[in-house]
């Protein structure tokens, strides 16, 4: 049986990019989050211990969101890891999708995008 713990539609004002004016003007990021997990047990007894509380991957997101780096990639895998670490033995896979708004490339784009699944 997949469970699944997801938080969509993040959003951040941070100071990503490769270029260094992209760091110092900041621009605005979306970020959505899904973990495979075991919850049936937290479901079961309604016990919170059981499950990945929400609030903290958030907070996991946010710490990284808040550190300037020049890759969205970086970030990515940063949040990957501090999953893993924390819930180590209730976690069978991260997605991680971090959007970069209206992104420095010289003509009309939304969004760029990067994915990293692990």
């Amino acid at each position: 049986m997949k469970h699944t713990i997801a938080l969509e539609g993040l959003e951040f004002f941070a100071y990503h990019g490769f270029f260094k004016e992209e760091r110092k003007i900041g621009n605005k990021y979306g970020v959505d989050i899904f973990v495979d997990t075991d919850f049936k047990k937290a479901a079961q007894e309604d016990d919170l211990d059981g499950t990945i509380n929400y609030m903290d991957l958030y907070e996991i997101i946010k710490k990284h969101m808040s550190i300037s780096t020049k890759l969205l990639e970086n970030i990515a895998q940063n949040v990957v890891d501090d999953v893993y670490e924390k819930w180590s033995s209730n976690v069978f896979k991260v997605v991680v999708k971090i959007k970069k708004f209206n992104p420095p490339i010289g003509g009309v784009c939304t969004a760029s995008v990067i994915t990293i699944e692990q």
